[in-house]
């Protein structure tokens, strides 16, 4: 089968890559949209070990049941499916307790197991729920996105959201605004260094937008509040100036979500969380109840996952890759339809 390959770091190209028959537990899925994740961007740039080559990357995606394993009994060939993007392993203590997005073994696609840029890919039975008809592929492709964007506002229920601020209008950034706009009433307002992705932001119902080139964020924010600041924060960047930013531009007693990955180890004034109560909240994945919910706000037409999204056929998939890479004008979100 065709597959975007991942072969050596530094690396992509699309190639036969043979295929595997799917386990007694498995379905083999004809991939019908796979999005490029800003994680798989950054792994690559920065050669990390959490996605180490070879390897076929992709972990956002959706299709049609071509084959069942010997033990499948609640899906039949033909059925129209998204897939959750990892793996739980359905025994530890955190699967037991309901985390089964914090499992202590669990897999990735595109990172422990293959992923979904190819034509198939082989998928445990138990990650998949259904597509809806009326939803294209590209949008229920980003299901497992919007679903991180969900589980920031459930994470956050019992704290206030009233004004809240998302710094990073990329894809995360974007469904996290949505999510909280949605699901919270939350007027929210937007950071980001792209006129581009800000005006996406606008369109998609920010209260208003900041780049952080022309105004300073946290200023910004008191203005709006009172001098207050912001009720919550989510940082959908993850870089030292931007996890500083989430916390100064927060009110005494606020919250703040930190999603995004770009840096690891970063100074923080410790006293600017203790002293004003703040709380501070990690988050990476979803569950799979979050992913049903996000597929129904995408068919209820609550969400926009389709107007910003750019589409490639897999024989484009280095050329979608290279130019998410780049990040240049509407270049935001790619999704590769094999």
């Amino acid at each position: 089968m065709r597959a975007l390959f991942y072969p050596a770091f530094d690396r992509l190209e699309i190639a036969d890559v043979p295929p595997t028959p799917p386990r007694p537990d498995e379905v083999r899925l004809k991939v019908a949209a796979c999005g490029i994740c800003g994680s798989e961007l950054e792994t690559f740039k920065s050669r990390s070990p959490r996605r180490t080559p070879p390897l076929v990357m992709g972990h956002e995606f959706c299709g049609t049941i071509a084959e069942t394993g010997a033990e499948v009994r609640d899906w039949a060939i033909g059925a129209r499916v998204v897939s959750n993007s990892l793996v739980p392993c359905g025994r530890c203590v955190r699967c037991r307790r309901g985390d089964t997005h914090l499992c202590a073994e669990r897999q990735i696609f595109g990172m422990h197991r293959p992923g979904a840029f190819a034509e198939y890919v082989n998928v445990p039975a138990r990650c998949l729920i259904p597509w809806p008809e009326n939803l294209p592929a590209e949008a229920a492709a980003l299901a497992e996105p919007m679903a991180n964007g969900i589980h920031v506002a459930r994470l956050t229920q019992d704290r206030p959201a009233a004004t809240a601020l998302v710094i990073g209008a990329g894809p995360i950034g974007l469904f996290c605004q949505q999510a909280l706009q949605v699901l919270r009433g939350s007027r929210v307002i937007v950071a980001d260094l792209s006129p581009e992705r800000l005006a996406v932001a606008q369109k998609l119902g920010a209260a208003r937008v900041v780049n952080p080139r022309t105004e300073d964020v946290v200023k910004v924010l008191q203005a709006e509040t009172g001098g207050e600041g912001a009720d919550l924060t989510v940082d959908a960047v993850g870089g030292a100036i931007t996890k500083r930013a989430a916390l100064e531009a927060l009110r005494p007693g606020g919250a703040s979500v930190w999603i995004g990955l770009h840096e690891n180890t970063v100074a923080v004034d410790t006293y600017n969380i203790t002293l004003p109560e703040r709380v501070v909240f990690g988050t990476y994945a979803a569950t799979i109840a979050e992913l049903r919910q996000a597929l129904d706000l995408m068919a209820a037409g609550k969400v926009d996952a389709l107007s910003w999204v750019q589409r490639f056929p897999l024989a484009e998939g280095v050329t979608a890759f290279n130019r998410m890479l780049a990040a240049q004008g509407a270049d935001l979100k790619a999704v590769i339809c094999p």
